[in-house]
């Protein structure tokens, strides 16, 4: 079975592959442009969030048999005309979900502490010590939208700084130590919300003005699950006028952003899509495709 790995991939795990008897070409620093006339003669594709595998070039791929994303998401693959072609599409759920979830919870300290703001201000050789007035994250309420196994990560580590944590998630009906709720009795009760649910149709800009209208004035906002959940404009409109008292965004409608306005707010911090940038993450992530890669093989 020929696999092209087309993203960073550990070299530990590509050897394990190849000991298992695969035979692996490293190509991650392929173009898209150069990726429709190398993958046909491949069975199977490796790639992280920086290849996209739309149905063009599902389409001259007759012999491609599964598609690895190394990563939880996946909206960067066609994957449900994939899937109507016959090919197998495998994510690796699991192994960032721990950095994920400390990356949220850092986040949250952060907005409540000011602690972008006032280091800025320190490097600016400034010493504005009663401009930061903060917050202590125990006691208040965390609501989550979304508890796979990310939330479920971020609810345990709430759970143990003192918060007491709600959520909201269709699909699942109690989880212990934390409160089931409606998404509208979420909006109204928590002091910090944080995403952790995958992008759908369904999902789309499902939070917008009308339900910024809906949250605690100074609500404070953490997104490190996809761009595109929340609607940006209307975000950074709840963030101008207080309704919104902070936001940390890790994930972007598009990305790099082409607009910058949300980002140069005060009361914004962000990064560049890192949730699972860890070298632990990373190891996981590997040995999980590997993993599965050798597995599929067998079959």
């Amino acid at each position: 079975m020929k696999i092209l790995i087309c993203d960073k991939t550990e070299k530990e795990y590509i050897e394990q592959m190849r000991a298992a008897g695969l035979t692996v070409d490293v190509r991650d620093d392929i173009t898209p442009e150069e990726l429709p006339n190398v993958l046909p003669a491949y069975d199977g594709m490796v790639v992280r969030s920086r290849t996209k595998v739309r149905q063009p070039l599902i389409d001259v791929c007759p012999n491609l048999k599964v598609i690895v994303r190394g990563g939880v998401g996946l909206d960067t693959i066609d994957h449900e005309y994939a899937k109507s072609k016959g090919i197998a599409v495998m994510n690796t759920p699991l192994a960032s979900s721990a950095s994920v979830a400390e990356l949220a919870v850092g986040y949250m300290f952060m907005l409540a502490r000011s602690l972008y703001k006032a280091t800025s201000t320190m490097k600016a050789e400034k010493w504005e010590k009663k401009a930061f007035e903060g917050d202590e994250i125990g006691g208040k309420t965390l609501g989550l939208i979304g508890v796979g196994n990310i939330g479920k990560e971020v609810a345990k580590r709430a759970s143990a700084l003192g918060m007491t944590v709600v959520a909201y998630d269709p699909y699942v009906k109690e989880l212990p130590g934390v409160k089931m709720v409606a998404l509208d009795e979420l909006f109204a009760q928590a002091d910090y919300i944080r995403l952790h649910l995958p992008k759908t149709k369904e999902s789309a800009n499902m939070i917008g003005a009308a339900q910024f209208a809906k949250m605690k004035k100074g609500v404070r906002i953490v997104n490190c699950a996809r761009g595109g959940i929340i609607d940006e404009s209307a975000l950074c409109d709840a963030l101008t006028s207080g309704q919104v008292a902070g936001a940390a965004v890790d994930v972007f409608d598009v990305e790099p952003p082409t607009d910058w306005k949300l980002l140069k707010l005060d009361n914004v911090i962000a990064s560049p899509h890192i949730g699972a940038a860890t070298k632990e993450a990373q190891g996981r992530v590997g040995a999980e495709v590997a993993a599965k890669l050798i597995e599929f093989a067998k079959k």
